[in-house]
This record gives structure tokens, C-alpha cells and sequence, in this order.
């Protein structure tokens, strides 16, 4: 049961200069996602074809195989793109909301070429480039749907194996004890089993831990790269630029890690 301390309440539902900038995001982000995944289909195309390996894509458990592999890769990307800043530059547009709700779904990066990388690992295995698509896709699509105030708790063995709204929530959310946490697509096993698993106790209170003040879609995508090029030209010496763009977000020199 959810405590009634209920932290960022007023921002509930939707709201119509924030749905409409996650639509825009997400109809744009369609053109730059589908320009990588080309270039990525030379790539993966190549990889394969110096694989020793060949997977059977007419059985099913090798399906089964490269869904729960391609979720395992989700997650290790998506931990990657909390906790190194030039990762988490791209991806922050996708936290930048302050509501919670199917358009922040939408709410894409246009930035895809680190999550590209993610899936290198299966074309040299012998999956086809095809079906690397097709289970990333399958993810994605139930992503969708995780997205939402309105689904309650489900019940406790589906909330122990799969990822859920009452998990993604706390994805979401800026709360200090929910920061960077739930990090799975469709099985949350895997904050369970590495670390990152936190249960949703009281409403989150969404956004960033910074927010970013403003409503227009080119600085809620960019507005981090500028960021980190301002740190960057500040810095004095190699170690400093290092930690400024493979440190997590909220790095300092001599300061503790953290936003």
C-alpha cells in the first residue's frame, strides 16, 4: 500500500504544451531512429557474416534466447545511460517530463547511436540482423504500456518477474530514494538479481533532479550536451574532462558521485 505522502501530486495526468512536445519528440525521433537502424543493418550485416555462428530463427526457443538476451542488453545500456554522462545526455530527454503518462512514452532521444552499440553482441553470436530488430521492437512495444499513474499494483508474482508501472514509476522518478533505480524493459529480474530494485512506496515525484526550464524541444534535447561542453571548456586537465564526460551525471572534481 502506497503512503499518502504524495510528492509532486499537482502534476498529475496530462498537460497539453507537455504531451504535445513528447509527440513531436516522438514523431522526430522516428526519422533519426530509423536512419541509425540502417546504417546499423550494414553493421550488424557484417558482423554476422564473420560469426562462426549460425542461430535457427524458425525455433522458437532460440526466439525465446534472443528476447531475454536483448532485454539482458537493454539493461546494461540503459544502467550505462544513468551513470555516464555522455550517455545520459542523450537519454535524459526521456526523464525530462514532470508528468507520468502514455505521451512520456514518446518522449524520445534523437540521439540513438549509443543504444546501437548495445546489440553488437548478437549478430557476432549468430543472431540475424533482422531479428535483432524485430525482439528490440518486441521491448519496446511493452515498454508502451509501463508508462502510467492510472495501473495500480499488479499481482506479486507478475511484479516479481516482469517490469510494471508501479516499477517504472520509481524509474522515473527524481526522489533521492528512487534515483536510478528499476532499470529492466519486460523483466525486472534483472534489478533484482544485480542490485538496482526498489519498490514503489509513496508517489514519485517526476522530472529531473535539475529541471530544465523551458518548453522548447530542441533545448529539452541538447540542453545536456551544452552542459557538458560548458564543464568541458571550464575543465583544467585530462582527468577532470575524463570524469566530466564518462563520470555520472552531477560529477565534480572532489566531489562524490551523484546528479
Amino acid at each position: 500500500m502506497l503512503s499518502l505522502r504524495e510528492p509532486g501530486s499537482e502534476r498529475k495526468g496530462y498537460e497539453r504544451t507537455d504531451a504535445r512536445n513528447s509527440l513531436v519528440m516522438g514523431v522526430v525521433s522516428l526519422i533519426f531512429s530509423g536512419s541509425a537502424r540502417v546504417l546499423a543493418l550494414f553493421g550488424y550485416a557484417l558482423l554476422y557474416v564473420v560469426s562462426p555462428f549460425r542461430l535457427d530463427p524458425h525455433d522458437w526457443r532460440v526466439w525465446a534466447g534472443v528476447v531475454i538476451a536483448v532485454d539482458l542488453l537493454w539493461y546494461v545500456y540503459h544502467r550505462i545511460s544513468h551513470r555516464v554522462r555522455l550517455v545520459w545526455a542523450a537519454h535524459q530527454v526521456h526523464h525530462n517530463s514532470r508528468y507520468f503518462n502514455y505521451s512520456t512514452a514518446l518522449r524520445q532521444k534523437w540521439n540513438p547511436w549509443f543504444e546501437i552499440l548495445a546489440w553488437t553482441p548478437l549478430p557476432l553470436l549468430g543472431v540475424p540482423p533482422w531479428m535483432v530488430f524485430t525482439a528490440f521492437s518486441v521491448n519496446l512495444i511493452y515498454q508502451f504500456w509501463v508508462h502510467t499513474e492510472t495501473i495500480g499494483k499488479l499481482p506479486r508474482w507478475f511484479e516479481f518477474v516482469f517490469n510494471t508501472p508501479s516499477h517504472h514509476r520509481v524509474h522515473h522518478a527524481s526522489d533521492p530514494e528512487y534515483l536510478d533505480k528499476n532499470f529492466g524493459g519486460i523483466l525486472i529480474i534483472w534489478d533484482r538479481m544485480f542490485g538496482s530494485f526498489r519498490a514503489e512506496t509513496f508517489r514519485p515525484t517526476y522530472g529531473l533532479t535539475k529541471n530544465i526550464d523551458s518548453t522548447n524541444v530542441l533545448t529539452l534535447q541538447y540542453y545536456e550536451f551544452g552542459a557538458l561542453w560548458r564543464d568541458l571548456r571550464a575543465a583544467r586537465g585530462i582527468r577532470a574532462r575524463l570524469g566530466y564526460v564518462f563520470g555520472p551525471p552531477g560529477w565534480e572534481p572532489g566531489s562524490l558521485p551523484g546528479r
